[in-house]
This record gives structure tokens, sequence and C-alpha cells, in this order.
């Protein structure tokens, strides 16, 4: 099983829906967040594109952050979640440091925070609360390892990209184009 997200980059319409509900269902810290969306333009003049992104965690398979952790507070469950245990974690910074993707934060309380999936809604058979209240439905998430699933289908039959593929963390998070 491996968890994965894509991203519908010429359905999202950057009105962070997805940022105020993962803020609301992770009770996330006032001025802090998991999640966040951002404007990228590229091209030159007069051949510009222009899109918004949902950006995250991305879940990676060969994860920077859990090799450096020195107390392993950053570790990969079952389906390849990256967490943190905010018991085991001292905040030294080390995972944020390491991410290529600023994915992280020290939360108020001196732990690492990020996103989880929502995986107290994955265990239950729900999608993470970003997907579900998606107004336009340009947010999938499913098994990437079950080739019937809505997401591997997707990912078979639509380009996509990943964000910094140069940084070899083999990210799963996919950004439909």
């Amino acid at each position: 099983m491996r968890y994965a997200m894509a991203i519908d980059t010429k359905k999202c319409v950057g009105c962070s829906d997805c940022v105020v509900a993962c803020q609301i269902e992770n009770h996330v810290p006032t001025g802090f967040c998991r999640d966040w969306v951002i404007e990228a333009t590229s091209g030159t003049y007069p051949d510009l594109s222009m899109e918004f992104r949902s950006e995250r965690c991305n879940h990676c398979s060969n994860a920077p952050c859990v090799r450096c952790c020195p107390t392993e507070a950053s570790h990969i469950v079952e389906g390849g979640i990256v967490l943190v245990d905010a018991d085991q974690c001292i905040g030294c910074g080390a995972c944020i440091e390491s991410c290529p993707y600023d994915a992280r934060y020290i939360h108020p309380e001196g732990h690492v925070d990020k996103c989880t999936f929502c995986i107290h809604r994955v265990e239950k058979g729900q999608n993470p609360a970003c997907v579900d209240v998606c107004p336009t439905t340009c947010m999938y998430f499913g098994d990437t390892d079950d080739p019937n699933s809505d997401i591997s289908k997707l990912l078979k039959k639509r380009k996509w990209k990943t964000l910094i593929p140069e940084a070899g963390t083999d990210p799963n998070i996919y950004y439909l184009i």
C-alpha cells in the first residue's frame, strides 16, 4: 500500500478551502499551516502560464527528514505516510532543514508539525479533510499500489509532475498538468 495525492492544476482555483479545512480538522495553531496554496507563473512574456498549487508535505518514499531525525520522531508508517511523534521530537529542526518542500514548522509546543494526510481519517476509510472540502474536486487521494484505485487510473491517463524531482526524494504528491 502506498498512499498518494494528486492535485489537478487545471481545476484548482486557489480558494484555500483546503488550508482552512486542514487547520480546523487538525487544530493547527493560528498563524501556522500544514498546507498552503501558491500561484506559480512560468515562461517568458508573452508566453506565460499560471497555475495554482495546493502544497504540503510530499510524504516522500526517500524522505530526508526521516533519515536525519536524531530521535526517530520523524518516521514512515504503513502506507508510506510520513509522521512526527511529538513526544519523541526534541524540536532540533534538522528535519525542517532537510525538507526541500519547506513543509514543516515548529509547533508552539516545541515539536515539529506537518501534514499527516489526516491519518486519523484515512484509518477510518475517509479522505483527508482537504480532499473532501475542495469545491472544484481537484484533489484525489488513494493507494497507488492498487492498479484499480482511482488515483492509479488517473496517474496513468493524465500527464503529471512532481516538485523538485532532482532532490531524489520520490515524492507522493502529484500535480496533474
